[in-house]
């Protein structure tokens, strides 16, 4: 069973033509999870009025925090393979049947992406673009902009047990689901691109661009809040 996980939060202009890229991939018994974080445009009735089984909604829940609205939906996947979804991307037609197989070898996998603006214009064929700096070694990652985007990462559901529960003070999914994927199980990047990942006003943020506005010193922070708890998982069973 496939869980696709997505994050919702006033997507109304762009959530459809994600989901139906995703839906028209998808088993009759796999499932689209998804958890609102209170949005106050068309999104949840653009949603429900889509009418598919597969797609569970959970709603009444604020978290003000992407990181912990993605934790929910992560939380509530019943599936053995997990993939991760923004609500404005759309998704390349043989996604789910080329991660299906690269996870036969591997446990968690990232793949490029082609960049575009929010018409789904093409700016870029790579996400590793020079400006991005994005560190490929798993170890230089920990301290540079990381390779581990979650709209373009899938993983077995083992990843995802000893992901969860989030460290209350971690600041990015991406980072925390990467780290473990790759200093706790085999893992690969793989070269297909296989999603339109769309730059637009409303998502800007370092995982499209590679630069943060962080101080040296909340940056080096943030790793060592990572490191901490990435050695405290390793001494937890499963």
């Amino acid at each position: 069973m496939i869980s696709v996980c997505m994050i919702t939060y006033n997507g109304e202009k762009y959530v459809l033509a994600q989901v139906t890229s995703i839906l028209s991939q998808l088993g009759k018994d796999d499932e689209l999870v998804i958890s609102d974080d209170g949005s106050s445009d068309r999104t949840l009735q653009i949603l429900e009025g889509m009418k598919d089984d597969r797609i569970r909604l959970l709603t009444g829940k604020r978290f003000g925090n992407p990181t912990f609205n993605m934790e929910n939906a992560l939380a509530n996947a019943r599936g053995d393979v997990i993939i991760m979804s923004d609500q404005d991307d759309v998704w390349v037609e043989n996604k789910v049947d080329i991660i299906k197989k690269y996870l036969i070898d591997f446990d968690y996998i990232v793949s490029d992406c082609y960049i575009t603006d929010g018409n789904l214009n093409v700016i870029y064929n790579t996400r590793y673009i020079p400006e991005a700096g994005i560190a490929i070694n798993k170890y230089a990652a920990l301290f540079k902009p990381t390779p581990y985007q979650g709209s373009c990462a899938a993983f077995n559901r083992k990843v995802l047990d000893k992901a969860l529960p989030f460290p209350p003070y971690i600041q990015s999914h991406d980072r925390w689901i990467g780290y473990i994927g790759s200093f706790f199980f085999k893992y690969a990047l793989i070269p297909e691109k296989l999603i339109f990942y769309r730059r637009h006003g409303n998502n800007a943020s370092t995982s499209s661009t590679g630069k943060s506005t962080n101080s040296f010193l909340q940056k080096l922070g943030y790793r060592f809040g990572y490191i901490t708890a990435l050695i405290k998982r390793s001494l937890r069973n499963g």
